[in-house]
């Protein structure tokens, strides 16, 4: 059974499953991993017939605690410790900063058909909604310090209290610090030595925690959220799940103040942009938005799911790993269709098909024909070829309509790749007019094993790529020389470089006399 389908199984009862996101930057693309998890077990409890609501949550009134290097930090440093919601927006398309970076990461959520309620915390904290359990906290703070302290170490001064003011001087939440509260107010304290990141302004004074004029800390904001929504699942990132972690304080919080058990829970791992955890506000990695841009909505939410949550995903968008992508989605897509003709009336879904049937935007998954990706990106970059026509050509049966709208995908993907990811070595460049300086540097052995080439090609009746690629290696067989060098003489001779796309397939884009004629140059 699918991990979703296990949860959904044991589900009792109506089922909020909730996520949330500080938005303190362009969102990178490792946030999407929550995102994707949590909405495949809304659905995983859906299609098991269970009550289920999705809500995903807006941090909007944690504070700003570092300028992104692609902002200008003249403008957005004056903001430093302001709540995300009280910054301005980099530009004038949203209302305020914590919009204007939602906004950006929404419109990946529609792409991938993902659609939960989304609440905004400004609105639960200015509407009153989290009064109650501002009240709550306040009052039992000695059992929250306890919390922190009995499972995370942390040592809470006997007046430190659970909530954050909203300066009223300088407008700063990160800088404040609660030592008192008569039931209706709170005593607080703009500290200057705060934080090492930003000041605060000295300012004192009684003011009422309610009605958005400040916040709880994120871990007791947790706990209030779980209370307010009903929440019975939310998993969390594995920064947050390590014993004595976020996860386990807030846990013990829920029981020891609310005397309530906390919502279903279990780790997942991060996404690694070549070995390196990705940050927002640091903008390393890709962000969310570009790497939709890059990937069908149906690839991006494969990449999420063909990997159990509590494994690492490390991804690059490079050559090798962009088109095994493609190429382990069009293999389900194969298995897929086996079970269609085995079963028309009803495919078997199994464990190994689950990714591929969650990773679909609606609830059926549709078969088309796998052109394969990596030949795309090649044919791009032939000239004189239309790629349509080629791809027609190539096609051992007529496409139909959806086959030509997976491929209008693939051939912007294929663009969007070799415009935005490919390295210089990973592009094809032909030499057409000329041979390149490179193939001068042909070892005899090689000049040998092309001069074979060039008779067994002569005598090719199909010039297709599975033949050529065929003839490649028997050429080699023939000579005993290794596949690896002789192949290195057909790239040197036609890109000038050792390496390159599959040689069977680059001659089959070529014409049969070129080939012939630049082999003979060569030699």
């Amino acid at each position: 059974m699918f991990w979703a389908d296990k949860i959904a199984a044991d589900a009792q009862g109506y089922q909020v499953v909730n996520d949330s996101k500080t938005p303190s930057g362009r969102v990178h693309v490792g946030s999407l991993r929550g995102v994707v998890i949590h909405d495949v077990i809304y659905r995983a409890l859906k299609h098991a017939g269970k009550p289920v609501k999705f809500s995903y949550g807006v941090d909007d009134y944690d504070a700003l605690d570092t300028v992104p290097k692609y902002l200008e930090a003249e403008k957005f440093s004056p903001y430093l410790g302001f709540p995300l919601c009280n910054v301005p927006s980099p530009k004038d398309t949203a209302s305020d900063y914590a919009k204007y970076f939602m906004g950006e990461f929404l419109e990946v959520f529609d792409y991938l058909g993902v659609k939960p309620e989304v609440y905004y915390l400004r609105d639960l904290y200015r509407s009153g909604k989290l009064d109650h359990y501002i009240d709550i906290f306040l009052k039992n703070a000695h059992l929250v310090r306890e919390a922190y302290k009995e499972v995370s170490k942390a040592d809470r001064p006997s007046n430190w209290y659970p909530f954050q003011v909203i300066c009223e001087n300088c407008g700063k939440i990160a800088t404040t610090v609660v030592t008192d509260y008569n039931g209706s107010e709170v005593f607080y304290t703009c500290k200057p030595d705060a934080t090492n990141w930003v000041q605060g302004c000295g300012h004192s004074g009684w003011v009422s925690p309610f009605n958005g004029n400040g916040k709880l800390p994120w871990k007791v904001e947790w706990v209030a959220k779980w209370d307010l929504l009903g929440v019975t699942i939310e998993m969390a990132g594995k920064d947050h799940s390590q014993k004595g972690g976020s996860r386990d304080v807030a846990n013990a919080i829920c029981r020891k103040v609310l005397n309530k058990q906390p919502p279903f829970h279990s780790p997942y791992e991060f996404i690694l942009v070549n070995g390196t955890k990705m940050s927002s506000s640091k903008g390393v990695g890709s962000s969310a938005k570009e790497i939709a841009d890059l990937l069908p909505p149906e690839l991006l939410r494969f990449l999420m799911l063909r990997t159990q949550p509590r494994t690492v995903i490390n991804f690059a968008p490079n050559y090798e790993t962009i088109t095994r992508l493609f190429r382990d989605y069009d293999t389900l897509i194969g298995k897929y269709q086996v079970q269609i003709e085995a079963n028309a009336e009803k495919p078997e879904l199994t464990e190994e098909l689950m990714p591929l049937y969650y990773a679909q935007l609606g609830d059926n998954i549709k078969p088309y024909y796998p052109f394969d990706f990596s030949t795309i990106i090649s044919l791009l970059q032939i000239p004189h070829i239309d790629i349509k026509e080629e791809i027609a050509q190539r096609s051992p049966e007529s496409l139909s309509e959806f086959d030509w709208q997976v491929l209008n995908q693939r051939i912007a993907a294929a663009k969007k790749w070799l415009q935005d990811y490919a390295d210089e070595e990973e592009k094809l460049v032909l030499y057409l007019e000329r041979v390149p300086e490179k193939a001068g540097d042909l070892t005899q052995e090689q000049v040998s094993y092309l001069e074979r080439l060039i008779e067994n090609l002569d005598n090719l009746v199909a010039w297709d790529s599975e033949e050529l690629q065929t003839t490649l290696f028997t050429t080699s067989k023939e000579l005993q020389i290794q596949p690896a060098n002789a192949f290195k003489a057909v790239y040197l001779s036609f890109l000038g470089k050792e390496r390159g796309p599959k040689a069977g397939a680059l001659l089959s884009y070529l014409d049969k006399s070129f080939v012939l004629g630049r082999l003979r140059e060569v030699i």
